[in-house]
Formats: C-alpha cells, structure tokens, sequence
C-alpha cells in the first residue's frame, strides 16, 4: 500500500539552501522508490495557517517511506534541513 510523505514549512530561513537540500534528499527518495509529486508551487491556503512551502512525496510503502527519512542517504539533506527549515513531516499510509 503508497504511503504519502508530507512535509508542510512554517518557515525558510535561507531560500538559497533549498536547492542544496533538494539536491541531497532526491537521491535518498530516488534510492528508497520514492516519487515527488507537489513541490512547492503556487497555493491558495482557505484554512490554518500559510504555509510557505509544501512536499508530498508518494512511495510504495510505508517501509519505504520510514526507511529513506532515517536513511544514511538521507542524514545529509536533514542537516541542511534542521539548520534552515522549520517544518511538519509526517508519513500517511495511503488507502
């Protein structure tokens, strides 16, 4: 069963890094099967709170989805991330 990988940004401290970030964590979703489907792009929030910076990354399954962020491919994009990024990640079986 897909598993969803989101990721919503309260704040980008360092525009700039994004790409850097990009960059290191591609590779780790590329290895684990997983498949970018929103990045970023224009949005129109109707409830909650703006967010600048929306990701939802669809891999095959939850094990995928759990193994690539606790992944050593991934540890590099986390350190970019954690230094510039303030976010909510959570991972949601599909159905």
């Amino acid at each position: 069963m897909s598993a969803y990988w989101i990721a919503v940004y309260k704040s980008i401290s360092k525009v700039a890094n994004l790409k850097d970030y990009a960059a290191n964590a591609s590779k780790a979703i590329k290895k684990y099967n997983g498949k970018i489907l929103v990045q970023g792009g224009k949005t129109e929030t109707l409830e909650g709170l703006v967010s600048p910076r929306t990701v939802l990354i669809e891999f095959p399954s939850m094990k995928e989805a759990i193994d690539c962020y606790y992944s050593d491919d991934y540890k590099n994009a986390k350190r970019i991330a954690n230094s510039q990024f303030d976010r909510h990640i959570q991972i949601v079986e599909g159905i």
